[in-house]
């Protein structure tokens, strides 16, 4: 994959028209056309967003695809082509001119630190697909030459062990905000972005659903870390004192929001539910192996309650809200494809 870096990226794409905004409440978005600068966000179909790979070549092929592409997900070598290559450029400049930041801070400064991290989040409601998001861009930023060592840590190693949610009485707010040790998640990418040579972080299992004690995940000061996770966005609380503290996002410095409508999405919730039934549900060590046997009919009723009394609340309280904080937000059809990108203006 070449490293060229172009002088300009985010230009009118010839025969496309102007880049349009539009009206979003959440982004703080307007309709309006013509190169009046009215909203924090340029807006960008898929063709016109796909022209700004400048003709780079895919380096992943079929396999690749399949292995990254989540449940019921519809990634495929033209999403990567048309989608992420374009971003993957996008996220490379950004790299290379953190680097020149960083140097021109050693000059100003007189000094000879090390660079730190590029730290890059990634949000989105649960079913949506940001962690296919996340696991394409770690493969594609490893193939450029300047981030060859790419990290992802998803947040949810920093849940709180099952145990301690049943004591605080929080199993049935599994993902919403209370039910994660904030405080060790904001250590964790402190340290990685204050340039600690090893951080650690919990590991947690998708088959027990839950934190697995004596692993860990082990980031050692890679090029890119990229955090995945629902409230990744979240701004900062106030503490108790009338103080507010920090956020995640203060250590970001680029963040993705993959949205798309709540009704796709409770949808593709509830197909993947289903598919789970005949694969990760099915083993018996799963902390979900007693809904194995439903019946199609039995699991639609199951994920639609589980749906309606805990993700679709903790989408509309905590996870939506934060779209608008994103510099990047990449929205999905109902068949799961991203079709709208909207950039924030810098």
């Amino acid at each position: 994959m070449s490293s060229r870096l172009p002088v300009a990226v985010f230009v009118n794409a010839q025969g496309t028209g102007q880049n349009r905004e539009v009206s979003d409440r959440s982004t703080g978005t307007q309709q309006a056309t013509g190169a009046e600068s009215i909203t924090p966000f340029v807006e960008l179909d898929r063709p016109m967003w796909s022209r700004l790979s400048h003709e780079i070549q895919s380096p992943l092929n079929v396999e690749d695809v399949q292995r990254l592409r989540g449940l019921g997900d519809a990634l495929n070598l033209d999403e990567v082509r048309e989608v992420y290559l374009p971003l993957s450029r996008l996220l490379n400049l950004y790299t290379a001119a953190a680097g020149q930041l960083h140097a021109a801070t050693n000059t100003f400064l007189g000094e000879s630190t090390t660079r730190t991290p590029f730290v890059i989040g990634v949000a989105g409601s649960v079913a949506v697909g940001k962690s296919t998001t996340a696991r394409v861009l770690r493969e594609l930023l490893r193939r450029w030459p300047d981030t060859p060592n790419v990290e992802l840590v998803t947040t949810d190693g920093f849940l709180y062990p099952n145990a301690e949610l049943e004591r605080r009485g929080l199993m049935q707010r599994k993902g919403f905000p209370e039910s994660y040790d904030r405080r060790r998640l904001l250590r964790f990418v402190s340290e990685v972005k204050s340039g600690a040579a090893e951080v650690r972080a919990p590991w947690y299992s998708h088959l027990t659903y839950d934190i697995v004690p004596g692993r860990e995940v082990v980031v050692r000061r890679p090029d890119v870390l990229i955090v995945e996770g629902l409230n990744v966005l979240a701004p900062a609380r106030p503490r108790p004192d009338g103080i507010t503290g920090l956020a995640l996002s203060d250590f970001f410095d680029f963040s993705i929001y993959v949205d798309a409508k709540t009704a796709h999405i409770e949808q593709w919730y509830i197909n993947r539910f289903q598919s789970l039934r005949s694969s990760a549900f099915a083993d018996p060590e799963s902390y979900f192996h007693r809904y194995a046997n439903l019946t199609d009919e039995e699991a639609r009723l199951t994920a639609k309650s589980i749906w309606e009394r805990i993700n679709e609340p903790n989408l509309v309280a905590n996870v939506l809200p934060t779209r608008g904080r994103a510099q990047l937000v990449l929205t999905k059809d109902a068949d799961h494809s991203i079709r709208r990108m909207l950039l924030r203006k810098t």
